[in-house]
Order: C-alpha cells, then structure tokens, then sequence
C-alpha cells in the first residue's frame, strides 16, 4: 500500500469525497492542481508482479473492484515491477474501470532515455492511451531531469510527472531533483519504523509544493512482524483504529502531509 498527500500547509484540513449517498472518504488535493484524491490507494509490488493462476487473477480483480467500490482511485504499478503492468491493465479493461481510475506507473533512468518506446511499451500492457501520473522510478543521481517526461506531459499522454524512491541513501539526489526540477508528485519511503522522510522529503515537499506519495508504508512487513501475536491496545479505538494494519495506516494519514497506498 501507499501513501499519497498534499505537502503543503494550506491543505492541513482535509478535505472529503462522497462514496456513496450515506458515506464519505477522505481525500486531499494535489498541490500543484487542486485535484482531490482519496488518502489510500493500491500498490502492486509483489501481489502483481507474476500473472498467477486463475484463482490469483479472481482474487486480484476483488481487490481492485473493492478499491473502486470503496471510493478508492489511485493504483500505483512500475514497468519493473514483473509482469504488473500487464495484470493489472488485463484486470482494468475486463472490468472496465480505468475511467474510474488514478492510474500511476514508473519507468528507470536507462527506460526513460530510450524515449516514446519505453513509454509505449508501458502504454500497450496497462492498455491505456494516458497515465494519470509517470514517475521516474528510484532516483539515485541529483542531476537526473524530467525533461522527457515533461515533453510527454505537454503532449497530453500524462497528466502528472514525479519521482521515486524506496531508499533513505537516496534521499540527498531526490531532494535535488525536487529542488531543481519541482515535480508533481514525490514517492518515498515512510513508515513507523523508517521516519527518516518526516525530517527531510516530507517538510521539502511542503516547502515546494509537491505532493507525497509514500511506499512501503509497513516497512516490508517488519511492522507486522513486530506485532505477531500482540492485541491491539484498548486505546487505539480512539482513533477507530480495528486492526494493526490499520492503526500502522493512521499513523501516517495523521501526517495532514499524505495520503495511503499500501503495496501488500
């Protein structure tokens, strides 16, 4: 799952989304547009990366149509991601729900230098003809540009552009290309363990006006791990908090910073 947020001080109350006539999400808007998108959102490391058998493929489809039916929209993949990208654009047009969808995927450094065949590959296996975001994925260099991908922007074949990571070594060039380039979006990794981003991507994104996806919101499991057999305590009722998973979740959404997308 991950976690997507406006960093920036004017979005600190949250604002809402109907789901339906008697309930409501929460959603936040994107900085550099006004955009609202619901707090969590879906992932597609790991789950999707194999296309799985028949039975894989009924369990994945329930879960992107319970996102959808939830009021959920952002579905975060990458084109290394195994065979992610083509699962879940197979899984998308059979239930044709990519109008209802904040669609989001990534592509490496060396993929982003071949120029429109990388993107067009990634276009064909999500079977779409727009992405609502693409992402520079794993940002190691402070000179890397988005220059292509900006061109693809003007085009119209994306709406957003950013820029990952999953490494707090990288932090240092991801903060230089946020200054230099200032993208709509940052992914960066954050959880209860891994509170590095609260001190460093995080507060420069506020200052600049980029909204924050985070990753590995559960610390590759180790959140869970550390729990394994504990009861949740009495008083995470306080914040309607029902299982780990969910207190784990809370505690980032109360960053008014983000919003959640976790990948497993």
């Amino acid at each position: 799952m991950r976690l997507i947020g406006s960093a920036t001080v004017t979005f600190l109350v949250p604002t809402t989304a109907a789901r339906s006539q008697s309930t409501q999400i929460l959603t936040r808007p994107i900085p550099h547009t006004g955009e609202a998108l619901p707090v969590v959102g879906l992932g597609t490391a790991v789950n999707f990366e194999a296309a799985g058998d028949p039975a894989t493929q009924v369990q994945l489809a329930a879960v992107l149509e319970a996102l959808v039916g939830g009021g959920g929209k952002l579905v975060d993949t990458a084109s290394s991601y195994g065979a992610a990208e083509d699962v879940l654009g197979s899984l998308i047009t059979q239930a044709s729900l990519r109008p209802r969808l904040f669609l989001a995927t990534k592509l490496e450094a060396h993929e982003i230098a071949e120029g429109q065949p990388a993107l067009q590959r990634s276009l064909q296996r999500l079977k779409t003809d727009r992405l609502d975001l693409l992402m520079l994925h794993n940002v190691r260099r402070p000179d890397e540009s988005l220059a292509t991908l900006r061109s693809w922007q003007a085009a119209g074949t994306v709406r957003y552009v950013g820029i990952s990571t999953s490494s707090t070594r990288a932090f240092e060039a991801v903060e230089a290309v946020m200054q230099r380039e200032k993208p709509d979006f940052v992914e960066v990794n954050y959880s209860l363990d891994d509170r590095e981003a609260e001190a460093r991507v995080i507060p420069t994104a506020a200052d600049l006006g980029i909204g924050v996806i985070i990753d590995l919101p559960f610390g590759r499991g180790r959140l869970f791990r550390a729990v394994r057999g504990r009861q949740l305590p009495d008083w995470a009722a306080d914040f309607d908090a029902r299982s780990w998973a969910q207190f784990f979740l809370k505690y980032l959404i109360g960053n008014p910073a983000l919003r959640v997308k976790p990948d497993r």
